[in-house]
C-alpha cells in the first residue's frame, strides 16, 4: 500500500518540478511544439517582482501606463461667419483675385486685394505696407500669394527667411493661407522656406500642379488661375488650420470690394 502511495507522490513531485521549471523559463520553453504561457509560480514562490513586460519594459508589480496614441491630423470645423478678407501679393493676384472674389460674393465675405507688381517677400517684409493695410481694413482672414518672383534666388533660405518672418509677424494672430507660387521650373528653395516658417495647415503647395500659361510662360491663363483657386478652396476643409465657409459660386469671377495696385518702384 505504501509503495502505491510512493508512486503517486513521485508523479506529483515530478509534475510540480516540471511546472516550476516552465514558470521559471517565462514562456521560452516549448514542450512537443507547444509553448505554455507563464504561470507566475516561480515569481510568487521566490518573491521575484522583477518580471518585465516584453512590450513596455515596466515591472508587473507596478501599473502599466499605456503609451498615448499616435497623434493624427484633426479636421477643424469651418468658420461660417462672414469675413473681411485681405488678399495680397504679386502679379499672380490678377488670376487668383477674380475667382476668390466670386467665392467671397457667394459666401457673404468682403474681399480686398492688394497687388504689388514684381513684389517679393523681401519687399513686403521690409515695408510697412502690410501692417498699414491691416490697420486700415481690419481683415478677419488673409490670403498671401508670394514667391513667384523668387523661384531662382540663390541661397534664398539664408537671404529671405527673415523677410518671411516679418510678414508673419505683421499678420500676427489673424488666420491666413499662404498660396505657394506656380512653379514653371524647379525653384532654389522658396517653397521649402515658406513651408518651414508658416504655421501648420497654413501653406498650400502649388508646385507640382500643371497650368496653361500665358505667353510669358509664367502666369497661368485666366481659366487655369480659376482652377488654381478652386484647388485651394477644395484643400481648405480637410487640411487648412482655419477653414472658412466657401460656397461654390455660380459665376466664374467677380470683383473685390476694392483693388489696390502698387507698381514695382513704389
Amino acid at each position: 500500500m505504501k509503495d502505491s502511495y510512493k508512486g503517486t507522490w513521485w508523479v506529483l513531485a515530478i509534475a510540480f518540478l516540471l511546472l516550476f521549471a516552465v514558470s521559471a523559463a517565462d514562456g521560452k520553453v516549448s514542450l512537443f511544439g507547444y509553448t505554455p504561457k507563464p504561470s507566475g509560480l516561480y515569481q510568487r514562490l521566490l518573491g521575484d517582482n522583477r518580471l518585465l513586460s516584453a512590450q513596455s519594459g515596466t515591472s508587473v508589480s507596478e501599473p502599466v501606463v499605456p503609451e498615448p496614441p499616435v497623434a493624427r491630423d484633426t479636421v477643424a470645423e469651418p468658420d461660417t461667419l462672414p469675413k473681411t478678407i485681405l488678399l495680397f501679393g504679386d502679379s499672380m493676384l490678377e488670376g487668383l483675385s477674380p475667382r476668390l472674389a466670386a467665392y467671397c460674393k457667394a459666401s457673404g465675405h468682403t474681399l480686398y486685394s492688394v497687388i504689388w507688381y514684381s513684389s517679393t517677400s523681401e519687399r513686403w517684409g521690409n515695408s510697412p505696407r502690410l501692417s498699414e493695410y491691416i490697420k486700415r481694413l481690419h481683415p478677419d482672414y488673409i490670403f498671401i500669394s508670394l514667391g513667384a518672383n523668387e523661384l531662382f534666388v540663390s541661397n534664398i533660405i539664408e537671404k529671405r527667411t527673415a523677410s518671411v518672418r516679418r510678414i508673419l509677424s505683421d499678420i500676427g494672430d489673424i488666420p491666413y493661407v499662404w498660396i505657394g507660387p506656380p512653379n514653371w521650373k524647379e525653384d532654389t528653395g522658396v517653397n521649402r522656406m515658406i513651408a518651414d516658417n508658416v504655421k501648420p495647415g497654413c501653406f498650400f503647395l502649388t508646385n507640382g500642379m500643371h497650368f496653361q500659361r500665358k505667353k510669358d510662360g509664367a502666369h497661368p491663363t485666366a481659366s487655369s488661375a480659376r482652377e488654381w483657386m478652386d484647388s485651394v478652396v477644395r484643400w481648405m476643409p480637410e487640411h487648412c488650420a482655419h477653414p472658412i465657409l466657401m460656397r461654390t459660386p455660380q459665376e466664374n469671377s467677380a470683383r473685390p470690394a476694392r483693388v489696390f495696385i502698387h507698381q514695382p518702384n513704389e
